[in-house]
């Protein structure tokens, strides 16, 4: 009893020297700052919360019924094959029209260029979306399209939440010194200030706030979801999609969603769109309030207005328990029968607006099948 009492003990200290003393979790909002957040409404306790009722709270004996499931070694949850990933160098990134023009990097981060500006949005490009690379599962590509170092100078970063598959220490710290701004969601300051950013070139806004970021149009709209990095800072960030608008496009990022009655709001606002991000992937009906159905990201997009759509927050990561290729089927079968138009492109295509957007090939398919 003894052994495996100092056995506990160890293991505790460990993890909270490693929580406490490694900088990938970033930091807490300081207590001005949560003094002004106490006048929004969605915010109270010390916690955000969404605008729609959402249960978080998953049975004990539920969550650990489900481990099992979430660990067991099935094959489908990753590619079997090499996904094709198409190269890009800096040259040709540095060679910007009047086009605006998108690159995948896989999950839910884009290099946007768009009016001569370079803007990268949730640029996660880790191997692995967790804090240590022990606690994950690889990224599914060997490769992204380019290296942070070969990309061109950054204008504005913008970011959705502090969750590890979206905002990654390592990638922040090599992009920190070539870029100009930051754009965030409430209380996320707190991380960047913490890994060395300076506090001029962070910006934080809250929901339905608007702001002309050098000639770009932004506007931090809600999202159905939750935030936080450590054991016991749930909630203690803003989380939220976002309205991107230059001289002639507009451009809709969804971060991560369940679905809610938001998406109709924000397409009534600022809609309609000519190209929509939207979440589809890393579902489960245990928590589809805070990630979309597949079929629930095509109506989503018919929501906010999307002239023409793309899956993302898959083909990177395994995150859940469906396989890898479930979200891009189901939600191209739902996206048909409610004639919205839908686009899936292979990570580093060029996607360009204006253009007749359509998907090449179902490169997601086994070529040996």
């Amino acid at each position: 009893m003894i052994t495996i009492i100092s056995i506990l003990l160890v293991v505790t200290v460990i993890a909270v020297l490693f929580i406490n003393l490694s900088p990938q979790f970033g930091a807490n909002p300081s207590k001005v700052r949560i003094l002004q957040y106490e006048k929004l409404d969605y915010f109270e306790d010390g916690k955000f919360s969404n605008l729609t009722p959402t249960n978080m709270d998953m049975d004990f004996i539920e969550a650990v019924k489900m481990l099992p499931e979430f660990f067991k070694n099935d094959p489908t949850r990753r590619p079997d094959f090499e996904i094709p990933v198409v190269k890009r160098d800096s040259v040709e990134l540095v060679k910007i029209n009047n086009e605006t023009r998108l690159i995948w990097f896989g999950h839910s981060s884009f290099l946007l260029q768009m009016d001569g500006k370079n803007i990268l949005v949730d640029p996660m490009f880790g191997d692995v979306p967790a804090p240590n690379p022990l606690l994950g599962k690889k990224r599914f590509s060997n490769e992204l399209p380019i290296a942070i170092e070969e990309l061109p100078q950054i204008d504005m970063v913008i970011m959705s939440h502090d969750h590890y598959d979206h905002l990654d220490y390592g990638s922040i710290q090599r992009l920190k010194t070539k870029t100009k701004s930051f754009y965030m969601p409430l209380g996320m300051g707190a991380h960047f200030e913490k890994w060395g950013v300076d506090t001029s070139r962070i910006h934080e806004l809250s929901w339905w706030e608007e702001i002309q970021a050098d000639g770009i149009f932004l506007a931090l709209t809600p999202a159905r979801h939750f935030s936080g990095r450590g054991l016991t800072n749930r909630f203690s960030t803003l989380w939220g999609s976002w309205v991107i608008k230059g001289e002639s496009d507009a451009i809709y990022f969804s971060g991560d969603s369940g679905y809610g009655p938001h998406f109709k709001e924000i397409g009534e606002k600022y809609g309609p769109f000519d190209f929509a991000m939207m979440e589809c992937g890393q579902y489960n009906e245990r928590w589809k309030e805070i990630h979309m159905m597949p079929e629930e990201t095509a109506q989503a997009a018919q929501d906010v207005g999307a002239k023409v759509f793309m899956p993302i927050h898959w083909a990177a990561f395994t995150l859940a328990m469906h396989s890898w290729t479930d979200p891009v089927t189901r939600v191209i079968d739902k996206a048909a029968k409610i004639n919205q138009p839908i686009i899936v492109p292979e990570i580093g295509e060029f996607i360009i607006l204006g253009e007749n957007l359509e998907t090449i090939s179902e490169w997601w398919r086994s070529p040996s099948r």
